[in-house]
């Protein structure tokens, strides 16, 4: 099973809106929308607040989408996987909240993963973020790049990432599906991470 987190595992939290002495099973929640996972792909679900990037200030669930050779250096699919951030409410979105959130999450990623290593190194976290016209089905939609450390093979490193803002009818939640990799757009690997926002549904 493949994992963000390489050195250190998520601590269990309770579930939003749960009673909190049942601690959250990524494995065994079900999501009440759709997102697809293709053979191969795998899967990694935790909650939101996030334990590496507290700052962040939503309540919801993170739900993860790897590519088969996200962890392989010599991939073309190395780095390349999605994630959805299945929110509580609407939250303010737009460009500097995108950039903001991105670049906390990096800095709090790359932290828990490198730990206090003497060989560790450090690349300042540099987000770039604009809003691009909104695809079908998206409030909003943005485009940019994270500059940071690839701290599996330790060096620098720029993402390309797609960010996907949507709301659904009747529902007080808020969809923010991100699509990550160090593949130039227009990359066969970014068809195949669209295609899980292109097929993706607020309902089972």
């Amino acid at each position: 099973m493949k994992s963000l987190l390489l050195l250190l595992c998520l601590p269990a939290f309770s579930l939003f809106g749960q009673d909190p002495a049942i601690e959250f099973d990524g494995k065994k929640w079900e999501a009440p929308y759709t997102l697809n996972c293709p053979n191969d792909w795998d899967v990694e679900r935790f909650l939101i607040p996030i334990s590496f990037a507290p700052e962040i200030p939503y309540k919801g669930v993170e739900d993860i989408r790897f590519t088969p050779g996200w962890g392989k250096i010599n991939s073309d699919e190395y780095w390349s996987y999605a994630f959805l951030w299945y929110l509580e409410g609407t939250p303010k979105t737009n460009t500097e909240t995108v950039k903001n959130n991105l670049t906390a999450y990096y800095i709090g990623l790359i932290a828990v993963n490198q730990g206090d290593t003497p060989a560790k190194k450090t690349v300042p976290v540099k987000t770039k973020i604009k809003e691009i016209k909104a695809e079908k089905g998206d409030l909003k939609t943005f485009r940019g790049t994270i500059h940071m450390l690839d701290y599996m093979a330790q060096k620098p490193m720029s993402l390309n990432c797609v960010v996907h803002l949507k709301t659904c009818s009747g529902q007080n939640k808020t969809f923010i599906f991100h699509e990550i990799s160090p593949r130039l757009f227009g990359d066969k690997v970014w068809k195949g991470l669209h295609q899980l926002w292109t097929e993706f549904s607020c309902d089972k």
